[in-house]
């Protein structure tokens, strides 16, 4: 029995281990658990990074813009229409003088390399009156002709036959003026007036982000600098619809009035040639009036 009871004290002496032998193994649990720490601390920074980036992809106009009341959004509505406007007088009218130019090059080259009146007439029917001078030369033809056929039938054909055509020019003049200043008074309106719209939005803006500001918990620079800022870039959008606006409203405003002071001096000379006709010198030596023929009379040379 005895002999039993040693053999199960044997063997349950070497199924159970140690305690020295426990704590060399539970020794370096404790170094893994050390380095826990650090990292903690070296994560804090980049979580504060990523939520400092999605606070500021949260700021910017569109932003704004989505936060903003109706009368916000009414004026970023309104700067958008003015500046579509703008654009599109600005194209229209560009190519309109581009083209009103070109063919009044070829209009006044064809005039001066005529023979007469007569030969000029033909020309406009052929092609047809398309710019300011032909417009003119076909007017005061006509009123001429009208005046020295039928006289003063109405009560504005009184006076003699150089008083009618010169009212008549006078009033071809008008009526091309009034259509080279189309568009420029919106093109004026716009450019004085963008910066104002855009800047009583940016007051508008300023003042919600106070108010928003007032009634949050705590003030910090991010608080104020980011909704103000918002608020500035309709100050900058306004800017960005008048300064094209006002570029192309004096770009026009010169090329009118160059064009203007051609048709007057054409005028002038147009209403000579009416009156009196002109001698224009050939090549050929010899010596022709630019003027109407008269029936039944040879043409002067």
């Amino acid at each position: 029995m005895s002999i039993l009871m040693q053999a199960a004290a044997a063997m349950l002496a070497q199924a159970t281990p140690s305690t020295a032998e426990v704590a060399p193994a539970a020794a370096p649990a404790a170094p893994a658990a050390a380095p826990a720490a650090p990292l903690v601390d070296s994560l804090a920074p980049a979580a504060n990074a990523v939520g400092g980036a999605a606070a500021d992809a949260q700021m910017g106009f569109m932003h704004f813009i989505a936060q903003s009341d109706m009368v916000g959004k009414g004026l970023f509505i309104v700067l958008i229409v003015m500046s579509l406007v703008t654009w599109y007088l600005i194209v229209v009218k560009a190519i309109s003088n581009m083209r009103t130019r070109r063919r009044s090059d070829q209009f006044l080259n064809t005039f001066w390399n005529s023979t007469s009146l007569e030969s000029v007439e033909n020309e406009m029917r052929t092609h047809g009156v398309n710019d300011p001078f032909s417009h003119l030369t076909s007017h005061a033809v006509h009123a001429r002709t009208h005046h020295a056929k039928y006289g003063a039938t109405r009560l504005e054909e009184i006076g003699s036959n150089g008083e009618f055509v010169t009212r008549t020019m006078r009033k071809v003049i008008d009526e091309e003026t009034a259509k080279l200043e189309n568009g420029l008074t919106v093109l004026a309106s716009v450019g004085s007036t963008a910066p104002f719209v855009g800047l009583f939005g940016t007051v508008w803006g300023v003042y919600h982000a106070l108010v928003g500001i007032g009634m949050s918990e705590g003030m910090t620079i991010n608080r104020i600098a980011g909704p103000v800022g918002e608020a500035l870039i309709m100050t900058g959008l306004g800017l960005a619809v008048a300064i094209p606006a006002v570029l192309a409203y004096n770009t026009f405003v010169r090329s009118n009035r160059v064009l203007l002071a051609r048709l007057d001096a054409f005028a002038h000379d147009l209403f000579a040639f009416l009156s009196t006709g002109q001698q224009v010198v050939f090549p050929d030596s010899k010596v022709r009036s630019l003027r109407r023929s008269v029936p039944g009379s040879k043409g002067s040379e």
